[in-house]
């Protein structure tokens, strides 16, 4: 079952021309969004660059966005998001712009209109904290990294 939710986005002047954000296939997860740049960015190996998408949006309360890699970006080119999966609140108004980083052995030339990441839109669970004395046991208690196997 698919459902659609209606998310407002406002094309700013350094998107013109570029495409909304879209989904390639019928049951793809996440829509891609391009790169609004005024000329091509060249991301040399180990380094990350701040790349705008053009776009505004605004979220539905309850909801957050998601930016995540493309996946044959990083499989190809090594291509990925820095803080992946990048979270935009439903409160931000600002321009949603995607921290690649370069994790290839080659120099990575960026060009405008290029997919450089994808968006997914989902719903937000707040936690209630609430401080204890005690945690209840498990059969792996604090077991941390590794702990289960390799």
């Amino acid at each position: 079952m698919r459902v659609t939710l209606p998310v407002k986005l406002k094309r700013l002047p350094h998107g013109e021309g570029l495409p909304v954000p879209g989904y390639q296939t019928e049951h793809a997860a996440g829509a891609d969004v391009h790169a609004a740049l005024e000329g091509p960015v060249l991301l040399q190996p180990g380094r990350h660059a701040m790349i705008p998408t053009g776009f505004c949006y605004e979220i539905p309360p309850g909801y957050e966005m998601q930016v995540r890699p493309r996946s044959g970006l990083a499989a190809k080119h090594g291509i990925t998001v820095l803080n992946a999966p990048g979270t935009i609140d439903a409160d931000y108004r600002g321009e949603l712009k995607v921290l690649l980083i370069n994790h290839g052995p080659e120099p990575f030339e960026i060009q405008r209109g290029e997919r450089i990441a994808q968006i997914i839109i989902a719903p937000v669970v707040m936690a209630a904290f609430k401080e204890v004395n005690e945690l209840s046991d498990t059969s792996r208690g604090q077991g941390g990294f590794g702990s289960t196997g390799k």
